[in-house]
């Protein structure tokens, strides 16, 4: 009897080690999964975190602290990206990459609209490139003559379309950091105090200096265009607007097309002042050509002799100016190309270069026929036109002809503004939404771009000899076109040293460093010898 119940309790207690061993397995398994999702789960945050450090970059133009937020540098290098917990989320659409704009840059004027395509970029190019400016370039042939002239046009568009290029290679790295601004380039390429130091001035110098200019231009030739309609005094009131009234509807104007909330929201105003702009230089150069009384004007070449060497090289250098400063809005290539939206198939240099290799030949194709023709038919009576007079026609020019020409001029500054004033009116809600951290509603939205047409207007009244200050500050603001992109390039891609692109930077921006010294010292001294006509609150038409 006892054997068969020996038996049994061995077989229990083989059961129950085999129910151990099994509990011991599942154990061993059960660690090993939690383990397992542990590791991934800490790998899958690890991957997380190194997203987020080359992931969503918000404008470093501010050294904000927020709570959300880490500052990181990289190397030794002065480039440095700001990323947030919050980071942009990338879905893959049809092979695209669809990026989703972080909140903070997605509430400011430049980039809170990132639908942009090739066809608006060209509008905006030619908008900010081709303006009131080309008008002065025959000036400069009066003191060039013509193989200087032409040489030196051809130098500097090239030189100029040279660091645009460098501009676009540099709006976006290859981690899909992304400078919508040129200030913020600055300041990742020679660090936060440094690049806001250098280029913060001329920055907002072009944009908010550009829009005063055009406001004088445009209201003048209010005034100028209202006289020839009612010369003969028969439709017009006999106390006939100031030119501080033509000042004030041309800025109520400009600010009423101002309300438009984005830089992609302006592309079709910024086509209209393309066209206008290539019509009034067309129909100058044209009417130009068209004259046949200019067989008694003359042809100054540069003097020559040692009582003429110092005014001659101070004329020169003028000159040589006047035809830099006919190559503007390298301040809004980086915003321009900020609007496009980013896809892995066509990256945004590539459409954005397309865009200025085409806007830029219609620059050429309007600005060299204009200063050519102008001067082959006038001479050196041009001088005497002024800069924003363009009734250098005398006798030869009809009232109709002139009107027209008017016309075009007045509607391109008012669109050729906007332009201009949308990089003011980032900066003045960029200062809103790092404070508030919330973006600007509607009515102090249109409360700044209000507030900026009553600066500009006030800067226009009481100030209206700025345009004659153009060469002077226009050459403390060079080097955004001819130097600084030269030297980003160094600091950010880090060329080869004493290897070409590297020589050829360095050069470039050494040069352009050096021709806006010579332009500020002849600037300067020009003034003194001349003399400034301050005339306060007094603008005349």
């Amino acid at each position: 009897m006892q054997k068969p119940i020996l038996h049994k309790s061995l077989q229990q207690l083989m059961q129950e080690e085999t129910l151990k061993d099994q509990n011991a397995v599942a154990a061993i398994v059960a660690d090993s999964i939690t383990l397992e999702s542990k590791t991934s789960v800490d790998h899958f945050s690890i991957s997380i975190i190194n997203e987020s450090s080359r992931s969503t970059r918000i404008n470093p133009l501010e050294e904000h602290d927020y709570e959300d937020n880490t500052i990181i540098n990289s190397n030794n290098n002065k480039n440095y990206n700001v990323s947030f917990s919050s980071e942009r989320k990338v879905e893959e659409e049809e092979g695209e990459k669809k990026e989703e704009i972080h909140p903070i840059e997605a509430w400011l004027p430049i980039t809170e609209s990132r639908k942009g395509n090739l066809y608006f970029c060209i509008f905006h190019l030619l908008s900010s490139g081709l303006g009131i400016q080309s008008l002065a370039l025959p000036l400069a042939f009066t003191t060039l003559g013509w193989f200087w002239g032409i040489t030196w046009f051809s130098m500097a568009f090239i030189w100029q379309l040279y660091t645009i290029w460098l501009l676009t290679q540099l709006h976006e790295s290859s981690t899909g950091y992304r400078c919508s601004r040129y200030l913020q380039l600055a300041m990742a390429a020679f660090g936060p105090k440094l690049g806001k130091l250098l280029a913060l001035f001329p920055v907002m110098y072009l944009s908010g200096g550009t829009c005063v200019t055009l406001l004088i231009a445009g209201g003048g030739t209010m005034q100028h265009l209202y006289h020839i309609l009612c010369q003969n005094g028969d439709i017009c009131h006999p106390n006939s607007p100031t030119t501080i009234e033509w000042y004030l509807v041309f800025v109520c104007l400009a600010i009423a097309i101002a309300q438009l909330p984005n830089l992609n929201s302006v592309a079709w105003v910024s086509l209209i002042s393309a066209i206008t702009a290539m019509v009034y230089c067309t129909l100058i150069w044209i009417l130009s050509i068209s004259n046949d009384g200019h067989t008694g004007y003359t042809y100054r070449h540069p003097a020559k002799g040692l009582e003429l060497e110092m005014r001659s090289f101070k004329d020169v250098l003028l000159a040589i100016g006047v035809v830099a400063f006919s190559f503007r809005g390298h301040n809004l290539v980086l915003e321009i190309q900020g609007t496009l939206p980013a896809n892995t198939k066509d990256p945004t240099n590539k459409r954005m270069w397309k865009g200025v290799k085409i806007s830029y030949a219609l620059i050429a194709i309007c600005l060299l026929p204009l200063a050519i023709s102008r001067y082959s038919a006038y001479g050196n009576l041009i001088s005497n036109a002024g800069k924003w007079n363009t009734k250098f026609h005398g006798k030869h020019g009809s009232d109709l002809k002139l009107a027209i020409i008017y016309f075009f001029l007045i509607i391109n500054s008012l669109c050729s503004f906007q332009v201009y004033a949308m990089l003011v009116f980032d900066n003045f809600e960029l200062r809103y939404v790092t404070i508030k951290k919330k973006p600007c509603t509607w009515w102090l939205r249109a409360g700044l771009r209000i507030f900026f047409g009553a600066l500009v207007f006030f800067i226009a009244v009481a100030a209206p000899f700025l345009p004659l200050l153009a060469p002077l500050i226009g050459g403390i603001a060079l080097p955004v076109t001819f130097a600084y992109p030269c030297f980003m390039w160094i600091s950010i891609k880090k060329p080869c040293k004493f290897g070409a692109m590297w020589f050829l930077n360095l050069v470039l921006g050494s040069l352009g460093i050096l021709l806006s010294v010579l332009l500020i010292i002849a600037a300067i001294s020009n003034l003194v010898t001349k003399g400034l006509s301050t005339n306060f609150f007094h603008p005349k038409p």
